[in-house]
């Protein structure tokens, strides 16, 4: 698939219909691309007009038989038109529920911080009126970009960068997404509730410090948290948060998907027309959650194993198996990955052969099925053994392009 070209830079002269090949990629339609730029360091306008004028049919006869030349770029005019345009779609947005985006650029000092947070409220209502924003957001950001050079852009400059700084407000709540970020935002004087941790790496111009989240006091956090004025941006960072560590764990562990279910329930019912008591009952659901998977992270180690071990274990387990043969199982997990690991893994590019994926897949069954390294006979039937080979190898598949595994390490 060729490379999306949206700026292309002419540091030496083209003529004809080497000009237009070379200006064509700009000027493709993509997804997400409003615009192509061309920057011309050696004054190729004229060449181009010629060029458009003979192979486009943009030229037209004047009274002296001469071609006229025509602008191979959109007017000013034009562009500033369309700019102003998807502006105004994202000052109607914020209008339609009852906020002013003039406020962003005429506060200042903790005015304007408050009212960003409020605005940040408005695009926060659910996740569709947040990507609607962010869709109109980048429109505005590129239809700028292509009016960069033309007069009269500075009458715009105050209110892009309102919606800018929105925009990367929003972004960067997303990217440092964290549970006790989100307890701390909430609580506002955190050392009055969290205990912290000193035994961290220092470094010379900042000092770190790790908060204990299991002393909070959750029945406080609810009651902070009723009271609350950012209630939309708080489930929203919260959801990121919980996102987050959904995402790592379900691929270090494919079996987690009860998670994932219960995940999108929980998001499917707060995008639904909603009152103040499901935005609070889905923010304490999301606090369970986030608590769930912080004990489901802690599994391997009570089942005295270490993550990647605890991935084939899930796949090897099934209900109602005797303690004995649970433990025997855990063994089994944890030999049959290091096998793998120091054999037939280390193997370069193992994937990409079938010869060399076949042989993976041998290993696994012969592993499972040897009454020396296997697993129980009075448990498994040989017909079981096929299928959770089947499963091992697709995870063994999926996780280990390399050695040491990109996912686990």
């Amino acid at each position: 698939m060729e490379t999306t070209l949206a700026t292309l830079y002419l540091d030496k002269p083209l003529k004809a219909h080497t000009l237009m090949q070379a200006i064509a990629r700009a000027n493709r339609v993509a997804e997400g691309k409003n615009n192509g730029l061309i920057v011309d360091y050696c004054g190729i306008l004229k060449n181009l007009r010629n060029a458009l004028a003979t192979f486009a049919g943009t030229g037209d006869e004047g009274h002296d038989g001469k071609q006229d030349e025509q602008e191979p770029a959109k007017p000013n005019a034009e562009l500033l038109e369309s700019l102003n345009e998807s502006i105004s779609f994202v000052v109607e947005f914020f209008r339609q529920r009852g906020f002013e985006l003039d406020r962003i650029v005429t506060e200042t000092g903790f005015g304007k911080n408050a009212t960003i947070a409020e605005a940040k409220e408005v695009i926060n209502q659910n996740d569709e009126t947040r990507k609607r924003f962010e869709v109109l957001a980048r429109q505005v950001f590129n239809k700028f970009k292509a009016c960069i050079n033309v007069p009269g852009i500075n009458t715009y400059r105050d209110t892009r960068d309102a919606i800018n700084v929105l925009y990367k407000s929003l972004q960067a709540d997303k990217e440092k997404a964290d549970i006790s970020e989100v307890m701390k935002d909430l609580y506002g004087i955190v050392d009055a509730h969290i205990g912290t941790r000193e035994d961290v790496t220092k470094s010379d111009n900042e000092e770190k410090r790790l908060y204990d989240i299991s002393q909070i006091d959750f029945e406080r956090l609810r009651q902070e948290f009723a009271r609350s004025t950012q209630k939309n941006t708080t489930v929203q960072s919260l959801k990121h948060a919980v996102e987050k560590k959904l995402a790592r764990l379900m691929m270090q562990n494919p079996l987690r998907t009860n998670y994932q279910r219960h995940y999108e329930e929980l998001v499917k019912e707060y995008n639904q027309e909603k009152d103040q008591v499901v935005i609070e009952n889905t923010f304490e659901a999301l606090l369970k959650l986030d608590r769930e998977l912080s004990e489901e992270e802690k599994r391997a180690v009570r089942e005295g194993l270490d993550e990647e071990s605890l991935a084939l274990f899930d796949l090897l387990s099934k209900p109602d198996l005797p303690k004995k043969d649970i433990s025997r199982i855990k063994k089994v997990a944890a030999s049959l990955l290091d096998t793998l690991k120091s054999e037939r893994l280390k193997i370069a590019n193992w994937r990409q052969k079938e010869s060399t994926r076949d042989a993976v897949k041998q290993q696994i069954f012969d592993f499972l099925y040897d009454d020396r390294t296997g697993l129980p006979v009075d448990d498994y039937e040989d017909e079981e053994i096929s299928v959770l080979t089947e499963k091992v190898f697709l995870h063994v598949y999926r996780a280990y392009p390399s050695v040491p595994s990109p996912i686990y390490n």
